[in-house]
């Protein structure tokens, strides 16, 4: 399966690989993926005990954590700067097949 490959400035072949999903297991919340991402690719959330997600703002959040969510998958560039500085490897990054 051949993927969409560009080239880096120097010339050297490079296949961007795009977020493709946030483990809710592995997450902690931290927000540095959300720091490092220039594109507006996600979004913070609240969880529950069940798994369901809500609104960290919300008065009435019944989450008991926080974890990082996909919000505009489609604005992603595949730079893959949010797995940098993941400490807990919780996100899965995929190349678009061409």
């Amino acid at each position: 399966m051949a993927f969409l490959t560009f080239t880096t400035r120097g010339g050297a072949p490079w296949t961007p690989k795009y977020l493709s999903t946030i483990s809710q297991e592995l997450c902690i919340g931290c927000g540095r993926c959300f720091k490092v991402c220039t594109q507006a690719v996600l979004k913070m959330m609240g969880i529950n005990e069940d798994g369901v997600l809500c609104d960290p703002l919300d008065d009435d959040d019944d989450s008991n954590r926080k974890i990082m969510v996909i919000d505009n998958a489609d604005n992603c560039i595949g730079c893959e700067a949010c797995a940098t500085v993941c400490g807990k490897n919780a996100q899965v990054h995929e190349p678009v097949p061409a």
